[in-house]
């Protein structure tokens, strides 16, 4: 086993898991994804094999029919598959944050008739929080649930919904009139449940069809229109005593998902290094092999050593949310710096490819046109720093 990126530690089951999900990379996912990714084709035989392994359930309990792994095991998980392809990470990545939000906040109902088909993966799960006009200003949402009787009306536009077509349970986050006195108070989660596919997906709701991204292919993303959807009040996620609590149910989300985009970072990047590393040994110049050259030896090393630093904040930050401790700092650390480094390793390993580097023949373009979207999802650096400088100012305050 290559020497970067070890968790010490990992019990006999988790090492278990990870070097099946590895060999699974090795032989179903690499050979396939460049051309899945040009074709922009929903991987569905990768995505059958991944169920047959119970991934779609790996975080939920077992007694709903999951694995009941840890947030650790599911961050090393996703850093094997995204090291493959990332829109396979993407694929399993909001259905894991919604099984978590149903798993912690959900009401013992949503467990029990949810949990079940998600193990399995025959109820996957989509995320959603942004609008066309908010970005990462969460406060500004315009979508709204208004209460009728005993049901709730939700009317507005949700954007970037990674699974909104083959997703059937929407997390979705929409202000309602709770008259608390911030406006974090005046949110609510619902689970809104649908039929998988683009279109009027349920009375109401419709996904329009998917947005065409520069990367991230395979995987769909899509909008997502509400024109008075109507659902009971048990559709809050928790139930209706939990009205007004859903900003600080999808944060808790969040940090989950942002231990995730870590953990696709530091898989792509490690994906480029050994795509860098075979071909300086194995390119010529000048009589030697490009390796031999110490401008390369250095960014090589100094792309090693950027895996080992986001590989151990990653691992850090899973850890202390497995432990219930509070890590939103951590987790915003991890993030940051992971995707950070990510873009640049990445980079890297495309000027040591050369021109061919340039070609789409060659997996480094891909990584190229990959790379950049961790800087921007679950928040972009710039709001990490936020996250990390309010955290580390509360901790430090005179």
């Amino acid at each position: 086993m290559a020497r970067l990126a070890q968790t010490p530690g990992l019990t006999d089951v988790q090492r278990s898991i990870l070097e099946t999900v590895r060999e699974f990379a090795d032989k179903e996912i690499i050979p396939h994804a460049q051309r899945l990714e040009r074709a922009d084709e929903y991987p569905t035989d990768i995505l059958d094999g991944m169920r047959e392994m119970g991934l779609f359930g790996l975080t939920i309990d077992e007694e709903y029919g999951g694995l009941g792994e840890s947030l650790l095991t599911y961050a090393l998980v996703v850093e094997e598959l995204s090291r493959g392809w990332m829109s396979i990470s993407g694929i399993v990545n909001t259905h894991f944050i919604v099984a978590y939000l149903i798993s912690q906040h959900g009401s013992a109902e949503q467990k029990a008739r949810l949990l079940p088909r998600m193990a399995t993966g025959d109820v996957r799960g989509a995320f959603s929080m942004s609008e066309p006009e908010c970005g990462s200003d969460v406060s500004a949402i315009k979508s709204r649930a208004v209460r009728e009787g005993d049901n709730y009306v939700l009317n507005g536009q949700k954007m970037w919904l990674t699974n909104g077509a083959y997703s059937s349970v929407v997390a979705t986050l929409v202000k309602t009139d709770t008259g608390a006195d911030s406006v974090y108070g005046n949110m609510s989660t619902f689970l809104l449940e649908k039929e998988p596919g683009f279109g009027e997906a349920a009375p109401g709701l419709t996904i329009p069809g998917k947005i065409d991204k520069m990367g991230y292919k395979g995987v769909e993303t899509t909008e997502m229109v509400l024109d008075g959807v109507t659902v009971p009040a048990s559709a809050v996620l928790g139930g209706e005593e939990k009205v007004g609590r859903g900003f600080y149910q999808m944060m808790d989300g969040i940090e989950v998902g942002r231990v995730n985009v870590a953990a696709r970072a530091c898989g792509i990047s490690i994906r480029a290094f050994e795509l860098a590393v075979a071909y300086a040994q194995q390119r010529r110049t000048f009589g030697q092999p490009l390796a031999k050259h110490q401008a390369v030896a250095f960014k090589l090393a100094e792309m090693g050593t950027k895996i080992e630093a986001a590989h151990a904040l990653m691992v850090n930050a899973a850890r202390l949310k497995d432990a219930g401790q509070r890590n939103d700092v951590e987790a915003g650390m991890a993030k940051l710096l992971a995707s950070e480094y990510c873009a640049e390793v990445v980079q890297e390993a495309f000027r040591i490819h050369g021109g061919y580097g340039y070609s789409k023949e060659y997996e480094i373009e891909r990584l190229m046109r990959e790379a950049p979207f961790l800087l921007i999802g679950e928040g972009t650096s710039e709001i990490q720093k936020t996250i990390i400088s309010r955290g580390l100012l509360k901790e430090y305050k005179l």
